[in-house]
């Protein structure tokens, strides 16, 4: 992804591609630990990419950030969101947000090390 610059892309866009990258890495991380039912796999990766477990996700991992990482986690923050999930709350949906924003824009970074680092940090659970 070296053509592409995070500095240029919208912070919708990091949120949307981080999205991605961090359901990938709960992905890799659940099919790492041996189970291989499908359906038990959706299940247990909802409890890590909802916007409630980012945002409890987000205070674990928060404090490691750099400045740089938290003022884009702030830019995603601050996204103008015209819909919200029933079972989320705004604040929560924000904090998710902005989480997302933030391994968007590692990803196109080209700093998958950092991405590993801060979500092993954000969901020390997988480390065992």
């Amino acid at each position: 992804m070296a053509d592409i610059s995070p500095e240029t892309v919208s912070t919708a866009a990091l949120a949307y591609l981080g999205d991605s990258v961090t359901e990938l890495w709960v992905r890799c991380r659940l099919v790492s630990s041996g189970i291989s039912n499908a359906g038990k796999l959706n299940e247990l990766a909802l409890g890590y990419v909802r916007a409630t477990a980012q945002s409890a996700a987000l205070k674990r991992v928060l404090p490691h950030f750099t400045e740089e990482e938290a003022a884009v986690f702030r830019r995603g923050k601050n996204i103008d969101h015209h819909s919200m999930p029933k079972s989320a709350s705004q604040k929560e949906y924000r904090e998710a947000t902005g989480f997302e924003t933030v391994f968007g824009y590692l990803y196109l970074a080209g700093r998958n090390e950092r991405i590993d680092e801060l979500l092993s940090l954000a969901y020390p659970e997988e480390n065992k």
